[in-house]
């Protein structure tokens, strides 16, 4: 992001409120419009900043959320350990004050998040990767699960992961549930319960409320910190080493930066301790956390620098040792690892790089690992393999090794069924090389394959569509979407896909209607308005219709005089 978009984006979001508009208050209520349940699939979109999850009376109330609870694609495999639940205050973590007790509300945290994170998403380097975010999310659903069975955290955040194109070992959090994962961070850790290790950390932050809590510590005024608290988290994400330890240093230099500094160790000190929590809970080694933080520390004494990880999460000898003390206590039991995990880290090797020479270097250490005996995972490095030659556009090459990639898989597999042997990182790559090669039949078949063992899979479902587009086959994707807008509302690539289906079948009513709604998405209100001006003056409209379009058009304007209201301060 450059330096007059970063500008921009701090104009627009320090800016954003008055002075004591999230405070809390025993009446407040959801900022934005109301989502409406019934009626037509697309009379109201997905506007509000924070919508309390349907939680089933069976689940006890806790952390649930997009990726994380009842509506989760992935919340069938929550995967929770509830033989250990521990009470959270037998745990020992520092005193910090009551997390639900601050100033900043969870809906005014979320309405700072998705603010911040449409400038994010605008970074070139921001991945909108499937797969990698469906494994991520999946990941967060059981870490979710386990801090909800050990009712850990005072409310229900949306946790939303998505990687970012960095190869420094990184991970950052940022308010309302938003994390981000640099591909560096995935790439380094060795197995899946290392990488669990640093989203627990993560998400100890969000369950704990730190970036509100900070708010309220000390005698600042709300505005002034909350301004300086973002230009913080916008810094230290666009520099792409932000974590919210750095950022709430950097955003309170303007105001006492000891102070600042050791609730901010305190902070990561309580963050290790709930991630230790979800940890164990969930299922995954214990020992994981400490076993990274080593390997961290001793690459901060070796020649290449200190990692950015180590830097924006100082690793003191008494936070590895209050680690490694936890997992010596902790029940032990052989974790079981994702197959995804191996496919998901050789991915984003790949897509750490940016040229075609990188995806050939990529390939050829790649090749010298699985020669050498020293890779970690033989059917991953073939997969990865695989996906750079398609991205050299090898095509035959390509779908070669990921049939070597498919036989390595299958034969270290013991378990039973169809699904078993194979994984939506496997068949969804199979149809993207055909896709792309233009074997269009071919490609069809293997995406409605996916799609069919892989129902829950965004990327799956996105492969599919993109493979129907690619064969003109609008009514077809229409159904698709439409399905998808109606059950993940919140997702602007769903609503895309309408627009373009609708688009391709003369639907212009649908078109600039499913338009308004990825623009709404994107906080482009001035786009989303046009485009239900441009539905209204459709002459075939319909009397409904019309009258869904002027409410919503409506509402839509609200929305932005509201926006610009804030902006102006």
């Amino acid at each position: 992001m450059r330096p007059k978009r970063f500008l921009a984006a701090l104009l627009s979001v320090a800016l954003l409120t008055q002075p004591g508009a999230f405070a809390q208050s025993r009446g407040s209520s959801t900022v934005g419009i109301s989502t409406q349940t019934e009626g037509p699939p697309m009379e109201i979109g997905p506007l509000n900043s924070y919508v309390e999850p349907i939680v089933p009376p069976e689940i006890a109330q806790g952390v649930f959320g997009i990726y994380g609870g009842a509506q989760s694609r992935f919340s069938g495999n929550a995967g929770a350990n509830t033989g250990w639940r521990a009470p959270i205050v037998t745990q020992q973590l520092p005193d910090l004050g009551n997390g639900g007790a601050a100033s900043l509300t969870p809906q005014a945290e979320r309405k700072l998040g998705e603010r911040v994170m449409r400038e994010l998403r605008r970074d070139p380097d921001y991945l909108d990767d499937w797969l990698v975010r469906d494994y991520l999310n999946s990941v967060a659903t059981k870490l979710a699960a386990a801090a909800n069975a050990q009712y850990i955290g005072g409310y229900r955040p949306d946790f939303d992961l998505f990687a970012i194109r960095d190869s420094q070992i990184n991970a950052f959090s940022l308010p309302g549930g938003f994390i981000g994962v640099n591909t560096g961070l995935i790439v380094t850790t060795q197995t899946e319960s290392e990488l669990a290790s640093v989203l627990g950390h993560e998400m100890g932050h969000v369950l704990q409320r730190h970036i509100s809590r900070m708010i309220t510590t000390g005698e600042r005024s709300g505005y002034a910190a909350l301004a300086g608290l973002l230009f913080g988290i916008l810094a230290g994400v666009i520099a792409h080493s932000g974590d919210l330890g750095s950022a709430i240093a950097i955003g309170g230099q303007a105001y006492a930066v000891d102070n600042q500094l050791r609730f901010s160790r305190s902070a990561e000190h309580e963050a290790d301790r709930v991630g230790f929590l979800l940890l164990v809970g969930a299922g995954y080694d214990p020992y994981a956390m400490a076993t990274f933080f080593h390997r961290l520390d001793r690459a901060s004494m070796s020649d290449t620098g200190v990692p950015a990880y180590a830097r924006t999460h100082p690793l003191t000898g008494e936070r590895i040792a209050d680690m490694e003390d936890r997992a010596r206590r902790a029940p032990y039991r052989q974790p079981h690892q994702a197959s995804e995990y191996g496919f998901v880290r050789a991915r984003a090797r790949l897509l750490q790089d940016r040229s075609r020479g990188e995806y050939t270097d990529e390939i050829s250490r790649l090749r010298s690992e699985i020669e050498d005996r020293t890779a970690l995972n033989v059917a991953a490095n073939w997969y990865g393999i695989a996906y750079g030659q398609m991205l050299l556009e090898r095509y035959d090459d390509a779908a070669a090794s990921l049939a070597s990639s498919r036989a390595v898989f299958v034969a270290g597999e013991r378990s039973e069924g169809e699904a078993a042997r194979s994984s939506p990182s496997l068949d969804v790559l199979a149809a993207d090389i055909a896709r792309r090669a233009g074997r269009d039949d071919e490609a069809v078949r293997l995406a409605e394959l996916a799609q069919k063992r892989w129902p829950q899979s965004n990327a799956a479902i996105d492969m599919h569509i993109r493979t129907l587009l690619t064969m003109r086959r609008f009514a077809d994707v229409q159904a698709l979407a439409l399905k998808e807008t109606r059950a993940y509302p919140e997702q602007p690539a769903w609503w895309l896909y309408l627009a373009q289906a609708s688009a391709g079948n003369g639907d212009a009513l649908t078109q600039h209607r499913a338009l308004a709604e990825k623009f709404a998405l994107e906080g482009a209100w001035l786009s989303a308005i046009r485009q239900l001006k441009e539905a209204r003056d459709i002459k075939t409209i319909g009397y409904y219709d019309l009258a869904t379009v002027d409410a919503r058009l409506h509402e839509m304007e609200s929305r932005y005089r509201e926006e610009r209201l804030e902006e102006k301060g």
